[in-house]
Formats: structure tokens, sequence, C-alpha cells
């Protein structure tokens, strides 16, 4: 048996987490850096942030936008993806990625809509994830961005990543970690840092080879797993 590779986080070191002064530190810097830090899914309905929401998943935010250009207008309605046929609107995604299961969870989710909620997207995480296709992710996605109302912490893979190098949350669950980075900002801030972390993420704490010299916010990160 080959040996087993050690990952980022084995191969470190212990985790240092963050201290409070550091914790002020990021909200400033990324405050700073990113004051216009939003979803980067283009929408104008809370309906369509959902739906993007949904097909986002293993694609890109470029890619979705795209897609949605004639997407919505030909779904201009819960009803109307509702009534889909499947076949036309797999076709409709397929360049998302996961199509298929995608399809079940926008119709499933718009059925429910219609069903249960009058047409319209519910305003509350307890009736969201209770939408096919909808966890705490994206309705963190729609609650904040769509209503304004912090119901959580937004944990993708950019926030998983920088929470870890940043001495956040030392945990994988994203559930865990939505909870630890909860406990360390106030819930004012939560729906700006979600974005702001994303864009973070995306633009300099990149992946595989994070751009450290360029960071507003190395004197306070701990880099855990940065080699």
């Amino acid at each position: 048996m080959p040996p087993r590779r050690s990952t980022a986080r084995e191969s470190s070191g212990a985790f240092e987490p963050a201290t409070a002064r550091g914790i002020d530190a990021i909200v400033t810097g990324l405050q700073g850096h990113y004051p216009d830090a939003d979803c980067e899914l283009t929408w104008r309905t809370p309906l369509e942030l959902l739906v993007k929401t949904i097909l986002s998943a293993q694609s890109t935010d470029v890619r979705v936008n795209e897609v949605g250009k004639t997407l919505f207008r030909k779904y201009r309605s819960a009803r109307a993806f509702a009534e889909a046929d499947p076949a036309e609107l797999e076709v409709d995604i397929k360049s998302t990625g996961f199509f298929r299961q995608k399809t079940k969870s926008v119709i499933g989710a718009a059925r429910r809509i219609v069903d249960e909620h009058g047409g319209r997207v519910p305003r509350t995480m307890e009736e969201l994830v209770e939408l096919p296709g909808v966890a705490r992710k994206t309705a963190n996605v729609v609650l904040g961005t769509a209503f304004g109302i912090p119901s959580g912490f937004v944990v993708d893979t950019h926030v998983k990543r920088l929470g870890y190098r940043l001495g956040l949350s030392e945990e994988g669950d994203p559930v865990k970690i939505e909870r630890d980075l909860m406990a360390r900002f106030p819930s004012e801030e939560w729906v700006f840092l979600g974005h702001a972390l994303i864009w973070h993420g995306r633009r300099v704490c990149v992946a595989r080879k994070p751009k450290c010299g360029e960071c507003a916010l190395r004197p306070h990160c701990p880099r855990n797993g940065v080699d």
C-alpha cells in the first residue's frame, strides 16, 4: 500500500489560532481593500439569485451569469420553473455541469415555492433549507444578499481555505466552520465578510500559490497550511 499523502494542514504543523487583535485587523483590512465586496452572481430578484446559487455548485459565477442571460428571459417566475420540461431545462443549464441533479433541484424548489410560499422565495433559514437543492450555504447567500438578513456565514471552498489559513477555524466541516466564524465576528459583519473573504480567496489567497507578498492581511495571518 502506498504511503498516505499528508495534507497541507498536517504538513504545516500545529494550528495557530488568530488573536483577538488579529481578528479585528482582518476585518479592517478586508473593509479597506474590498469595500464594495458583494455576491458576484448578477441577479434582479431573489428567485434569480436562488436559482443561480443552485447552478453555481461545481461551476463558476462567470459561467452561471452567462447562462442566466437567456435562462431568465425564458423562465420569468417560480411557476415557470415549476412547470418547466425537465429535458428542456437540462439543455438550458447543461454548461454549468451536473445539470440533471440541478434540474431536479431547481424544479423541485420552484414547486415548493409555488405550492407553499405563494410563488415568493421565503425569507427564513428554516423555510429555505426545506427547498430541494438548498443547504445552509445557498440559504445564507439568498438571505444575506437578497434580503440583507445576516442569518449566518457563507462557507464555500474559499472561505473554508481562508478560515484555516487565517486561524479562524481548524474545522473541515462547513457547518462547524460557519459556527466558528459566527462566534468570532459580530453579526452585522457576516454578510460583508463572507463576500470579502471570497473575493480575497479568488484574487490573492488562492489555493495553490497564495500571493502572500501582495496580501494586506499578512502581518496578522498565522499562515496555517502555507509553506
